[in-house]
């Protein structure tokens, strides 16, 4: 398995695989989690916090690993393991309370209740567009839950898939606790298949959801997908167009354009489109394009030279189609898979730019008529992940997240995954939470117990 810089096309390291080591890997997870479930609760908590300390002691590190395997500017690296940090010791605050009984009336006499019990070695499938984040949100309330951690991390990550695992030994996690597969992608259905793996998440393409649920699905183990997106990001005739676009510029080209909760269609009303559209290409051109390990750099490369050439296949579709190039839309060139920030403007319905996921540093603008019509076009799609409305009316603007169909409306804010809260989409964009208390129960037996 071959680890590869984006920014410079140079071969950084080749990983041996785990092809011939699975089964023995998956026997220590299941060996573990007969021990780790009876773990008490105060203990699994105390370790899941003393992944924050590691994480932290590593900053530098484990941000650069990063930055050199999927290109991600080193000041947004930094801040996605101050992110895990968190999340770690947001669990370890919160698990208990999360997984406590829950007590229920009945009848007279009898004392029922729902318990909270782990349900095995579970399997992470993660992306390599936020390589720590994914995997901490996923695996601090597993195994806080009781449950051992399987991960098969993105191909082009191997480096971060295994400097995680040592996050793991060194906060003091027992071996089988949290364990690496350095497997293809074509394992991943046979190790949905074993009887060793009750559960398995996925973070991936909508294919990749689809192929994982199917497996699951046909031999009945519980399964949580958080897939991809084309979030609405409306604006409102009332909204602070400039807040609005500096904002949008951010929440459009944050890891260099690569998260599914990313900004993508732009919907804005057209008293004022003229004045949002200029602005945000303002804030756009301003992003700087170049070195992801420069301290001042907004957008790195594309993870791969593969995914640069999808994206822009899909922005010429585009553009054949009708759309109007607005600022970039060409590849830059030299070394790196380099794309600029781009804006396309009069989008029209038959097309990528409006149809599908575009992942990358690509935002799509449509001018509507009212709020009603920007709502119409905002669900007048197949995915359902986030969605972010910008409106001077606080009352209003809640009033129309209401009615978009998303796992998550956010009112003059872009659209970010909080420990506090829960997150997931709808239609095709998956199902299931992470975290938050929601994230904590998808992978427990809520067990009803009756005593009288």
């Amino acid at each position: 398995m071959k680890s590869r810089n984006p920014a410079t096309g140079e071969l950084l390291e080749e990983y041996d695989t785990h092809e011939d080591t699975v089964a023995e890997i998956l026997k220590g997870a299941e060996d573990r989690f007969l021990e780790w479930r009876n773990r008490d609760i105060s203990d699994r908590r105390r370790l899941v916090g003393s992944l924050a300390d590691i994480l932290r002691d590593n900053e530098t590190r484990y941000a650069e690993l990063m930055t050199a395997e999927m290109g991600k500017p080193i000041t947004q690296a930094r801040a996605e393991v101050q992110k895990c940090a968190w999340g770690c010791e947001f669990y370890a605050e919160r698990a208990g309370e999360f997984l406590q009984d829950r007590h229920v009336g009945t009848v007279p006499d009898a004392k029922t209740y729902v318990a909270h019990e782990p349900l095995g070695p579970v399997l992470a499938v993660m992306p390599w567009n936020f390589p720590f984040w994914q995997v901490f949100r996923f695996a601090a309330p597993a195994l806080a839950a009781g449950n051992t951690a399987l991960l098969k991390h993105s191909s082009n990550v191997p480096g971060c898939a295994l400097a995680i695992e040592e996050v793991f030994e060194e906060a003091g996690f027992p071996e089988g606790c949290f364990s690496t597969l350095l497997v293809d992608s074509a394992s991943v259905s046979e190790i949905v298949e074993n009887d060793r793996v009750p559960a398995v998440t996925l973070t991936g393409s909508e294919y990749a959801g689809r192929s994982v649920a199917e497996t699951a699905g046909r031999n009945l183990k519980k399964c949580v997908l958080e897939l991809g997106g084309s979030d609405p990001y409306v604006v409102l005739d009332d909204a602070d167009v400039a807040d609005a676009a500096a904002t949008g510029a951010m929440a459009r080209n944050q890891n260099s354009g690569q998260s599914c909760i990313a900004a993508k269609r732009f919907i804005v009303v057209e008293e004022v489109y003229d004045e949002f559209l200029d602005a945000l290409a303002a804030e756009v051109e301003s992003l700087q394009v170049g070195d992801p390990t420069d301290e001042a750099t907004d957008v790195g490369p594309q993870a791969s030279e593969a995914l640069l050439q999808e994206l822009h296949q899909q922005v010429e579709a585009s553009v054949d189609a009708g759309a109007t190039v607005v600022t970039g839309g060409e590849p830059l060139e030299g070394e790196g898979a380099f794309y600029p920030p781009t804006i396309l403007a009069d989008v029209p319905e038959a097309c990528p730019a409006r149809n599908e996921e575009l992942f990358g540093p690509v935002a799509a603008v449509f001018e509507v008529a009212d709020a009603e019509a920007a709502v119409e076009l905002a669900n007048d799609t197949r995915f359902g992940l986030g969605a972010s409305v910008w409106t001077a009316d606080r009352e209003r603007g809640e009033r129309l997240a209401r009615r978009i169909d998303a796992g998550c409306v956010f009112v003059n804010e872009m659209v970010k995954s909080d420990p506090r809260l829960p997150f997931g989409g709808v239609k095709d964009s998956g199902f299931g939470r992470e975290l938050s208390r929601d994230g904590i129960l998808e992978f427990v037996n809520r067990k009803t117990v009756w005593i009288e």
